[in-house]
């Protein structure tokens, strides 16, 4: 006979002598208790970096992450294999903060992929140039925090650096702040848990 793991693990309870587990048991990570830190930026895009960036990080888009299919026909089947992995590009929006010059941080991070101003690209990594540099930051960890602010578990991207910068609009009804946009392309991803 089939079971209902909900129903009859989660549901049963006395009324007032105690309360369902769902109630306490099966809370979950809240999607707006998060940080952004990054770890290795390319050198002089100003400010402190880890620690500005990670203060003016105000949303994440989603990360995804996929293995795409090889179709393999056989007389009257089809059948499937994994293949080659695809990873999606992912988006934050920053403020930018006063005193921090986030917007000026990110631009001139984005300035070491392609400066418009110059028609250089990846020049930090170009063969002579300034101690033979990456263009791109070691590491940016996406931390989901517990309700005591308390690291619970991260998204680690590898090789990261932006893809697109976009800056808010500007309007004289609104009243947000100014933000920029920055699309991160990044070569690998992990997920862990802390112990």
């Amino acid at each position: 006979m089939v079971q209902s793991f909900y129903k009859n693990d989660y549901r049963p309870f006395k009324p007032g002598e105690s309360l369902p587990k769902i109630s306490t048991v099966l809370d979950s990570v809240r999607s707006y208790q998060f940080e952004v830190q990054f770890f290795g930026l390319p050198p002089n895009i100003g400010g402190q970096q880890q620690t500005d960036l990670t203060l003016a990080a105000k949303q994440v888009g989603a990360i995804g992450y996929g293995v795409d299919d090889i179709q393999v026909a056989r007389v009257n089947d089809k059948v499937y294999f994994p293949g080659t992995p695809t990873f999606e590009s992912v988006s934050i929006t920053f403020d930018n903060l006063y005193l921090r010059k986030t917007c000026q941080s990110l631009w001139n991070w984005f300035r070491t992929i392609y400066d418009p101003l110059t028609g250089d690209m990846t020049k930090l990594s170009a063969p002579g140039g300034p101690g033979n540099k990456t263009f791109k930051a070691n590491k940016m960890r996406i931390v989901e925090l517990d309700n005591t602010r308390t690291p619970h578990a991260a998204i680690e991207l590898y090789g990261v650096y932006p893809k697109s910068v976009r800056f808010s609009e500007k309007n004289y009804n609104s009243n947000d702040f100014a933000t920029i946009e920055v699309e991160f392309r990044y070569d690998f991803l992990d997920y862990f848990n802390y112990a």
